[in-house]
């Protein structure tokens, strides 16, 4: 079971700290507000309120231990910083931070920052993408019958596992990927329990038939 340590649980720092959970790793979510802090707790293994800009209070916390540490305070621009500094001079394996902008992201990368994320950027390119490709994001064809095709979740899907959808004998299609946003990671062959969320991009396996019904729920 790998560790993960989210710093800050606003929308995108709850939303990563549950799904890691989710995907059945350790989270231990920190944040400052107590209010946060009470909305995440059943959703990871340990929720602590805690403010990370004292680098004392990140000591004890096993921060060499995480595969990631995630900082996602990126509408505090002096306390990511703060937080991304102790993080490496404290031997984080990696950090994922969250930005504000061009410039924010810079020093970031200077403090050793193994990753920089615009989330919104990224939605907003994920929307675009699927505007103008009418939900289809991806799309490669095999042979006259068969394709390997991505799309945006039908709403009808999001929320469900994978096994619920039971997708191979309602339109005998495979899903042989997810390619997902938030946290960014595109996911081979996702397990049964993997849980739909509106900012996935499926990788459908079937005939254009039978995708064609996928894409008819999609429109």
């Amino acid at each position: 079971m790998k560790r993960f340590i989210v710093i800050g649980l606003g929308n995108f720092g709850f939303h990563v700290a549950k799904t890691l959970f989710e995907d059945g790793n350790e989270v231990l979510a920190i944040d400052r507000n107590r209010e946060r802090i009470a909305r995440i707790q059943d959703f990871v293994s340990e929720a602590v309120i805690l403010d990370a800009i004292h680098k004392e209070s990140l000591l004890g916390l096993g921060i060499t231990e995480a595969e990631a540490v995630v900082v996602s305070m990126g509408d505090d621009i002096s306390n990511s910083i703060l937080t991304t500094l102790y993080l490496k001079e404290l031997g984080a394996k990696k950090i994922v931070a969250k930005c504000q902008n061009e410039d924010h992201a810079r020093i970031l990368e200077k403090l050793g920052a193994n990753e920089i994320i615009f989330p919104e950027k990224a939605m907003g390119q994920k929307v675009a993408k699927g505007l103008s490709r009418g939900n289809i994001l991806d799309f490669i064809p095999l042979s006259e019958d068969y394709t390997i095709i991505e799309v945006a979740p039908p709403k009808e899907f999001v929320g469900k596992s994978l096994k619920e959808l039971k997708l191979k004998t309602l339109y005998q299609i495979y899903i042989i990927a997810v390619n997902q946003l938030i946290p960014p990671a595109f996911i081979l062959s996702p397990p049964g329990e993997f849980v739909v969320k509106d900012s996935d991009g499926l990788v459908l396996l079937g005939r254009e038939k039978d995708i064609g019904r996928i894409k008819g729920l999609t429109s």
